[in-house]
């Protein structure tokens, strides 16, 4: 695994407890670490909709509140980036999915990592399933089901 820097912030919002005791910083390390291929660093923050709606509206011109977003601000030497989730987004998501939460936000995290290094899912089916087998793979090093 790459030399990583990778903070843990979180936003002020209603059940923050208990998306704090699933995302621990060595938790978090251990996901975003796993997707890495070059050195990095990393702020990864947790939201509520208020702010995860803000942000997409503002920066994707989307008036809701998304699962996550990616801000790569570069990728060498350093990959550079800010992953913003929106909790309550994850919860909802993973209930719909019959996922655990832990699992979901592991997913998510390494589903950001992937964009901040370039890895775009939207640019063609091609890019979508080389992401996707990546993600799959993964996942399964860290102990998880295939995420799809």
């Amino acid at each position: 695994m790459p030399e990583a820097d990778i903070s843990l912030q979180f936003g002020t919002f209603p059940g923050a407890g208990v998306h704090k005791a699933i995302l621990s910083p060595a938790r978090v390390r251990k996901w975003v670490g796993m997707a890495l291929d070059a050195p990095a660093e990393i702020a990864v923050r947790i939201v509520g909709v208020e702010e995860g709606r803000t942000l997409n509206r503002q920066y994707r011109s989307k008036d809701y509140a998304t699962n996550v977003l990616t801000f790569d601000y570069t990728r060498e030497p350093v990959v550079s980036a800010d992953l913003v989730l929106c909790a309550p987004v994850v919860e909802r998501e993973a209930k719909e999915q019959g996922k655990t939460l832990e699992a979901h936000y592991a997913h998510l995290l390494v589903h950001g990592a992937l964009h901040a290094q370039g890895f775009d899912h939207e640019a063609g089916e091609q890019g979508a399933l080389e992401m996707e087998a990546l993600e799959i793979l993964l996942m399964g090093v860290l102990g998880y089901p295939n995420p799809y």
